[in-house]
Formats: structure tokens, sequence, C-alpha cells
């Protein structure tokens, strides 16, 4: 059972940022069927790093998780970002590589609810 503190009639928008976008597309994909499953009110999708400030202006994303691919670059992004106060934060390497959708979804759930890492 999934305990979330967000306004059920606010929908969440969590997007992952990778290089290419592929691999994380698939992640995205499995953490929208666990967030359906679960009746949780949360949108997830990916994009590439390149897209990040455009999407960041015009979806207005609740929480930002970025691939391995693109750790070297999150220092920039965090710094680009930081008057958003979008919260931002990296997937663990094993997780990615695993699919590891549920517990990549929990991690951003702990983030949009202002828990540390």
């Amino acid at each position: 059972m999934w305990k979330i503190d967000i306004d059920g009639n606010n929908m969440k928008k969590i997007y992952l940022f990778c290089t290419f976008g592929m691999s994380t597309s698939f992640l995205a994909n499995k953490m929208q069927g666990v967030a359906t499953a679960n009746n949780l009110p949360i949108e997830v999708k990916a994009f590439t790093v390149g897209q990040i400030e455009e999407i960041v202006a015009s979806e207005h994303p609740d929480v930002i998780l970025l691939g391995p691919q693109v750790k070297h670059e999150a220092a920039t992004i965090q710094a680009k970002l930081a008057d958003t106060k979008i919260p931002i934060s990296l997937i663990d390497a094993e997780d990615y590589g695993r699919v590891a959708a549920d517990k990549i979804l929990r991690k951003a759930i702990d983030v949009l609810q202002g828990k540390k890492e």
C-alpha cells in the first residue's frame, strides 16, 4: 500500500531527464504504470536533458529526476534551475539499470514531500 501526502485533486508531475530519453522513456512508462495501478495523482514523463529549461518553463514539473548518464551535469542543471525551487534528484544507477520503477517512484514522492534523500 502506498501512502502519499499530496493533494489528491492536484496532479503532480515527475519528469525524468537523460541524454537521449530512450531508456528513461521506458522507465517513465513503468513508473506511470505503478502510479496508475496505485491510483496516485502523478504524471511521469521523460525528456532529453537538452530540453530541460524549455520543459520547466512550459510544463512546470513538481520534481525533476536526472538519469545516471547526466550525473556530471547535475550541478550545472541545479544552478540553472535554482530560481524555480523545483527539487532535483539523481536516479540511483543500480535502480535505473534494474528499471526499479516502484523504488524510483517512491524516492520521487519522498523528494516531492520534502523528505531527505
